[in-house]
């Protein structure tokens, strides 16, 4: 059925989505005695669930997080002293709603970053803006944005986004410069949102 006439329609409307389960949906809709409707409704289905799918992995390649890194890969068996109930409850990104911080606190190797991680997942999933770094990275990163006349633009960005997730806080000494410019940001973003 790959020669199907509807093929280079829904390519020239770039519904590459329907293209991709045309064959599929149509086999279904005979086997299932679907109505016209019913047959486009399930095409419809496809097309905006590959949309929602290349948003994501857009948002999630700008928003710095791994994309390996889910909840659902956290292993909590091997992470005893992680509340999975607290960690399941802020999966569900009220937290970001309420203008709330989050601060994950322990010793090296006990899944903080994997869990912050997780959680940026998460907020992706639920279109929030997410920003996540290494703090030393972002810090560097604005220096060299000084430097560059795109501090401001950088700093908007920052400012502006969701959640915005500092990774391996304090792994680092500070400069003064990149002092000023966490007390900035923290300064600045009193309703936004930040995980530590």
């Amino acid at each position: 059925m790959m020669t199907h006439p509807l093929l280079p329609k829904l390519r020239q409307l770039r519904l590459s989505g329907m293209v991709e389960t045309l064959d599929l949906r149509a086999a279904q809709s005979i086997e299932r005695q679907l109505s016209p409707t019913e047959f486009l409704a399930l095409l419809l289905d496809d097309e905006l669930e590959r949309r929602n799918q290349r948003r994501l992995a857009l948002r999630l390649a700008q928003s710095g997080c791994d994309s390996q890194k889910t909840l659902v890969h956290f292993d909590f068996a091997a992470a005893p002293g992680v509340n999975r109930i607290l960690i399941q409850d802020l999966a569900t990104c009220t937290f970001i709603a309420r203008h709330e911080n989050i601060l994950l606190c322990g010793p090296t190797g006990v899944g903080k970053s994997h869990v912050a991680n997780g959680l940026g997942i998460e907020a992706l999933k639920r279109e929030f803006r997410v920003l996540s770094y290494p703090a030393h990275h972002l810090l560097k990163n604005l220096h060299a944005a000084q430097a560059s006349g795109g501090h401001a633009r950088l700093l908007s960005k920052i400012l502006n986004t969701d959640l915005l997730i500092l990774d391996d806080f304090g792994l680092y000494p500070l400069t003064p410069q990149a002092a000023q410019d966490l007390y900035e940001i923290i300064r600045q973003r009193p309703t936004k949102r930040v995980i530590e």
